[in-house]
């Protein structure tokens, strides 16, 4: 539908019907990634991002339709722009949409006001609001259709964020009669572009299985692509041929993904959507990782990091930074990408997304084990924590073999003959083991005291003599520990 038609016809209506239609036609053209037109339609009504609409002489149903349209434009072309507090404009936009829904006793919009509202959440990277606000505007929209499949879509988006892919799995299967009604093409596509992308991480999670989910991952995004071709959605289709290049990316298949890649970026590059080129670039970093290209990987992940740190994007620049981090670790850049990987984390956590956190956690103790073991053991712990409740078999399996890793660090390596004698059970001789323990804390305080015999015994809160008697007497393997022996030579005129 052009915006000239809608011109042509507007002198046939009244105020209230040109602003529904306007709306009405506004998100008609977002749903197919035309971000200009949206805006035109939406004229003389709304001019510009970062402005509050006109809604004076409106019913204020109507006025409450425009403030939520304006919201999700603003939410969605503020993203695309990188106008700074975009998604706090939309946020009181459409919190001032559903107080006028809720003037009127419409408690249906109210819903799908909310269901907006928490998307906008969701682009800030504040998953607990989101999926709340999401959950609780279901209850409300029990009756099938549209309004209810766009919420559950979301829904399924917020929880693949958040790692919990099984969750993720069962709103999609659980709803597929649901989805499989609905007529309109964009929605559609995004069902099968969302199960895609839980497919590929379950082929992550069970590696028996892992080519049987990624083939049937990619018959999903075929069928996506079919229904955004027909929805007209370039910007969609320049998803799909992201998640298609990230899928033969893990099939080993680097040329094809760049392939797809390529042309993902020059549909982006069409509607000019700066925040979905980003996450293209990021992934075509990924595919040069695995091509050991690390120094165009490490250009292209910081470009692609630049962009989202000023959309405000925060999800997906940690991914960027983790990305980043790796190919700087792999030029050897160990201090500069020592920092990556904790503004990774840093930035997750501003967010609540506690398994980006333990990702970047895990993926520093696997590119930098030369770290001092006391940085690689605290990293290990907020690992473990983070991602505790991870349901990815790939991470688990990451994760032990980072705790032994920082073992071997911590500790020296230990062949199996050795720990599988030291966790046998044994007899304890007590005097021999209090014998080990006084030998370790002296070992101990002589290190900290640089072999300064006065500095250690001062440590351990004894004197000097009591020390040095117990070495010569009990630890004779610590005398090259302390400080050389000076005897005070005798005074004169002593007998």
């Amino acid at each position: 539908m052009k915006t000239t038609s809608l011109k042509l016809n507007a002198g046939h209506l009244t105020a209230n019907e040109e602003a529904l239609r306007r709306c009405e036609v506004g998100l008609a053209l977002k749903d197919r990634g035309d971000y200009d037109g949206a805006q035109k339609a939406m004229r003389p009504l709304w001019r510009r991002a970062g402005e509050r609409p006109e809604t004076k002489g409106l019913h204020p149903s109507v006025a409450a339709e425009v403030l939520l349209s304006v919201g999700v434009l603003t939410g969605w072309t503020g993203s695309r722009n990188e106008l700074e507090g975009a998604q706090e404009l939309a946020k009181n936009l459409i919190t001032e949409s559903i107080i006028y829904f809720e003037s009127v006793g419409d408690f249906k919009r109210v819903a799908s006001a909310q269901v907006e509202l928490a998307y906008c959440y969701w682009r800030d990277g504040e998953l607990n609001e989101a999926r709340i606000m999401l959950s609780k505007a279901l209850q409300q929209l029990t009756s099938e259709g549209s309004t209810r499949a766009n919420a559950l879509l979301k829904l399924t988006t917020v929880e693949i964020s958040a790692g919990r892919y099984k969750v993720a799995l069962g709103i999609l299967d659980d709803n597929a009669p649901l989805f499989q009604k609905i007529t309109n093409h964009t929605t559609r596509g995004n069902y099968h572009n969302e199960l895609a992308i839980v497919l590929r991480h379950f082929a992550k999670s069970e590696p028996l299985n892992k080519d049987d989910h990624l083939q049937r991952a990619l018959s999903q995004l075929m069928k996506a692509d079919h229904h955004f071709q027909l929805a007209k959605n370039k910007l969609l289709r320049s998803c799909v041929n992201n998640n298609v290049g990230m899928i033969l990316l893990n099939l080993s298949r680097y040329k094809e993904a760049q392939k797809y890649l390529e042309e993902a970026r020059r549909l982006s590059l069409i509607i000019r959507d700066k925040v979905r080129t980003a996450q293209i670039d990021e992934t075509r970093a990924q595919v040069l990782i695995a091509q050991r290209k690390y120094k165009d990987a490490e250009a292209l992940a910081k470009r692609a990091a630049s962009v989202l740190e000023r959309s405000g994007q925060k999800c997906l620049l940690a991914d960027a930074l983790i990305t980043r981090g790796i190919a700087q670790a792999r030029l050897k850049q160990t201090q500069r990408a020592q920092f990556i990987f904790q503004e990774a984390i840093e930035v997750a956590q501003q967010v609540g997304a506690q398994n980006k956190a333990g990702l970047a956690a895990l993926t520093l103790i696997e590119e930098l084990g030369e770290l001092p073991g006391e940085t690689l053991t605290a990293a290990y712990d907020r690992a473990s924590e983070w991602l505790a409740t991870s349901q990815c078999q790939d991470v688990l399996l990451r994760l032990n073999n980072a705790g032994r890793k920082v073992l071997a660090t911590s500790l020296g390596e230990v062949n199996s003959r050795d720990a599988t004698h030291a966790i046998r059970n044994k007899t304890c001789h007590l005097q021999t083991e209090v014998l080990k323990f006084e030998e370790s804390l002296i070992r101990q305080a002589l290190a900290q005291a640089d072999g300064r015999l006065t500095r250690a015994a001062s440590l351990l809160k004894m004197s000097y003599q009591a020390l040095a008697y117990i070495i010569e007497s009990r630890h004779k393997d610590l005398m090259d520990k302390r400080s050389p022996i000076h005897r005070r030579r005798p005074r004169k005129g002593a007998a």
